[in-house]
């Protein structure tokens, strides 16, 4: 038999267009679990839980009657967010929000390092002027964190977000999201110490400075070294976070 012909014969054409696929619509109990998964990851992402020792608990009862959803699905959101990484199920005890080890939390900001500097490098050639001019305003609003610390806390956290969103990204995004429930919770607890915001608010403008002038290799790096800043001063300062 002819070469042609064999492959022919173990690779027939279809003589006709495949038929369309047929979708069934998503059932409520399934769109229900969507709403819980996102409810729930955004409320422990907006968690404090390095701020105690003390482990950080949610229960399954009243998360359902918060979100006026039934148990079923809450259930089936925490077993996707148990597999990610953000919780575990404790027999007899209820459902912890993971803190990671002081390693763990180092390789996480060294990991969120590497992105925020990609990031920061797509920036200066993605991002339109006015987009840019998101994080001078930023700045302009917490240039003196002294005097508002705690707002400063949660400005700092919004200054990196920004740069991730200016992307465009929705990787990058993803990518950085896991992570930011753990970086987040260690730069609100450090932020206050050895005058951290101060230095903070002077890195942020350096940044701020290179992407305005589309100075790609500079934005990435000065990003990049903000970040690993706070990975060493977790290493050599940690104990007390961790403890």
């Amino acid at each position: 038999m002819p070469e042609n012909s064999q492959a022919q014969a173990r690779w027939p054409v279809a003589e006709t267009p495949t038929p369309d696929l047929v979708l069934k619509p998503f059932a409520p109990e399934e769109t229900y679990k969507t709403k819980a998964y996102n409810a729930l990851k955004r409320a422990i992402i907006n968690m404090d839980i390095y701020s105690s020792s003390e482990p950080a608990w949610i229960d399954e009862r009243q998360l359902s009657e918060r979100l006026g959803v039934s148990r079923t699905p809450v259930r089936e959101a925490i077993a996707m967010l148990e597999q990610q990484g953000f919780v575990k199920s404790v027999p007899r005890r209820g459902i912890m929000v993971v803190k990671k080890t002081k390693r763990e939390v180092i390789e996480m900001i060294q990991v969120w390092a590497a992105l925020e500097g990609m990031a920061a490098r797509l920036v200066t050639q993605r991002a339109s002027d006015a987009e840019i001019a998101r994080l001078r305003a930023l700045y302009n609003e917490s240039h003196k964190p002294e005097d508002h610390l705690s707002e400063y806390a949660t400005a700092n956290i919004r200054f990196h977000q920004t740069i991730i969103e200016l992307t465009g990204s929705k990787l990058l995004a993803e990518m950085t999201e896991s992570l930011l429930l753990h970086v987040r919770g260690i730069r609100q607890i450090t932020i206050g110490r050895e005058d951290l915001a101060r230095r903070s608010i002077q890195d942020h403008l350096k940044i701020i400075e290179a992407i305005e002038k589309r100075d790609t290799e500079l934005a990435e790096k000065l990003a990049r070294d903000h970040t690993l800043g706070l990975a060493a001063y977790v290493d050599e300062h940690g104990e007390g976070i961790f403890d």
